[in-house]
């Protein structure tokens, strides 16, 4: 059981060390959706899945390292919680303080991660927005009424008012 203890103690290190490092990417893609930086942004994203990958392959092993735990101590591994552990480890003090800690840990960095993320998706949300609105400006704007010219045949020559012929240019 010690071992398996160490094992579980080690790759929530882990989980927590790579919600860190995803912690700091999100915060530096906070000034880059503001700033509208698309390479930077893909840049950072690139990297945020790298380490949700090997979040993932951390995940796995903890769960197998938490069934086996659960076998040992006989226990359901879909009712066992983490913080039921921490609790039954009071004959082991040093292993309880040990998994408290990285439990501790690993909820403010998981709680820190999600807190960036969404008021990165908000950010993305509005920026969103804000571009369908440049979006129904320009589409509208070549919805213009039309003057009342007429030509020599009596056919509507009128130019949309405040339009130039030329329109968007999406070369520039």
């Amino acid at each position: 059981m010690a071992s398996l203890m160490e094992n579980l103690i080690d790759i929530l290190n882990g989980e927590c060390q790579e919600y860190e490092n995803l912690l700091k990417l999100s915060e530096a893609k906070t000034p880059v959706i503001v700033s509208g930086n698309l390479s930077e942004l893909a840049r950072i994203t690139d990297e945020e899945q790298l380490i949700v990958g090997k979040i993932n392959k951390l995940e796995i092993s903890r769960q197998g390292v938490f069934a086996d735990i659960a076998n040992v101590i006989n226990k359901d591994v879909k009712t066992l919680k983490l913080g039921d552990l921490v609790d039954m480890l009071s004959s082991r003090p040093d292993e309880q303080s040990r998994l408290a800690k990285v439990h501790d840990r690993l909820k403010a960095s998981v709680s820190s991660v999600k807190r960036v993320n969404d008021q990165n998706r908000e950010l993305i949300k509005n920026a969103l927005e804000m571009v369908d609105f440049n979006l129904n400006v320009l589409h509208s704007m070549k919805a213009a009424p039309e003057s009342a010219n007429y030509n020599r045949t009596a056919y509507s020559a009128g130019m949309q008012v405040g339009i130039d012929a030329v329109g968007f240019d999406a070369k520039q």
